[in-house]
């Protein structure tokens, strides 16, 4: 039996597969891991998924289910020294048969040398290692580690999930909540399911914190409804990580929805940011970056103003400095749109690696000294502004090169006008040949 006074999410662990809520795609019926659970062979494996979305459960389960001597740690409090200590542990049960594995959460926490202290533990089959990690581990975990693992990914659960958790907490009398006659309005369920965020765990604490404000009746029942639930919630916290894949995956849907001109969609992921405390100024470089790269000379405005939004919340900061980031953001939504500069840019570096370092035709060398012109420097260069149409038919690649195109202008916005002008260059400098 768990133990009643702790908190109701760690009451609540299934203790079984078929307890498991969610995460069908990689616990269910005839899935490869599944299999190797019922044959009670575990492979070394890294859990990738948000918060409360099982990892810890499933791992708890694994040496329940295996006979294995379970030891977690925390990557965030432990080191080498502590992983040497379970090491020696798992040594001394090993000559008695008996199997351990080392649960070890945000493993991304660990440094390269604490993570190569695991491998040769992990090799010899000491530990059985699961690990823990909401963080792209293709990023945060070294590739000798990673190849030795089999890296799982759990989803954030669907409020279908979060509605069945919280259906068996109310109900269980043993492990939940079902004998202190606890229900909750329709109103503050769909609260609850709404503020939970996908997490089993921040669900059930959620319940456990609106419990204690709910006022019971004469016979003892409590019912949670809206305004306690509301209560309990007040500022509900945006989960947002400063530098982890919430951070690059929030950012990048900024930027897509900038970039599919929809400006409505793209307020919401500036919301998402600020109102969970994102750096105002990231943001901003991220839209002079888009103004440039997205936009272009489409509208060449666009990256003066995302310039001009910059100094502006850099000048005002915060909490006036959303206005003119979603005043920035709206004009970068609905601007005319052309990465052409950019992917130009992208040929010509190609070239660049392609051809190396050919030298500079003389005639475009730099001659300020009277033995650089006796040397050639400069000889043959046409001045395009001694033309009276101020251009002149000469080439500006190197002679291994040949002329190259890099720049495809899509006719958008301000882009008309450039094709128009590329076209009126080509054709003066044809008739001048």
């Amino acid at each position: 039996m768990k133990n009643k006074s702790a908190p109701l999410a760690e009451r609540m662990r299934p203790r079984n597969l078929d307890e498991m809520v969610g995460q069908r795609e990689v616990l269910g019926e005839g899935t490869p891991f599944r299999k190797a659970l019922d044959a009670g062979s575990l492979p070394s494996i890294l859990f990738w998924g948000p918060p409360g979305s099982g990892k810890t459960s499933v791992a708890r389960l694994m040496a329940d289910l295996g006979g294995y001597h379970f030891i977690p740690l925390s990557a965030v409090t432990a080191g080498v020294k502590e992983v040497r200590e379970v090491v020696a542990e798992a040594e001394g049960l090993l000559t008695h048969g008996r199997r351990t594995l080392l649960f070890l959460d945000e493993i991304h926490r660990f440094n390269k040398a604490q993570q190569d202290a695991l491998l040769p533990h992990v090799e010899a089959g000491t530990v059985t290692l699961v690990g823990a990690t909401t963080e792209n581990p293709a990023f945060q975990v070294n590739s000798a580690l990673l190849s030795r693992l089999l890296v799982l990914r759990l989803e954030a659960l669907d409020e279908e999930n979060i509605r069945e958790i919280i259906r068996r907490a109310l109900s269980d009398e043993e492990r939940g909540l079902g004998s202190l006659k606890v229900s909750l309005t329709k109103e503050a369920l769909e609260i609850l399911l709404r503020f939970s965020l996908g997490d089993a765990r921040r669900a059930l604490n959620l319940l456990e914190a609106a419990l204690v404000a709910a006022t019971p009746d004469a016979g003892g029942a409590r019912e949670i409804d809206a305004a306690v639930m509301s209560q309990t919630l007040q500022s509900p916290t945006l989960y947002y990580d400063a530098d982890g894949d919430w951070h690059y995956d929030i950012i990048s849907a900024f930027i897509k929805t900038m970039r599919g001109s929809d400006p409505d969609a793209a307020l919401y992921w500036l919301a998402r940011m600020l109102e969970a405390g994102e750096d105002p100024l990231f943001v901003a470089r991220r839209m002079v970056i888009f103004a440039s790269e997205d936009v272009g000379n489409a509208d060449p405005d666009a990256i003066r103003v995302a310039l001009a939004v910059k100094d502006s919340v850099h000048f005002i900061g915060m909490p006036e400095g959303w206005i003119p980031l979603a005043q920035g953001v709206v004009y970068l939504a609905t601007a005319p749109k052309s990465n052409a500069s950019y992917l130009a840019y992208k040929a010509a570096r190609e070239d660049v690696k392609r051809f190396g370092n050919i030298p500079v035709p003389l005639h475009l060398r730099n001659a300020p000294t009277k033995l650089a012109k006796s040397m050639g420097h400069s000889e043959g260069y046409l001045y395009p502004h001694d033309d009276p149409d101020s251009v002149v038919s000469q080439g500006y690649f190197p002679e291994k090169m040949g002329k190259r195109s890099y720049y495809a202008p899509k006719g958008l916005g301000f882009e008309k006008t450039i094709i128009q002008r590329l076209e009126w260059w080509a054709k003066k400098r044809s008739e001048k040949g």
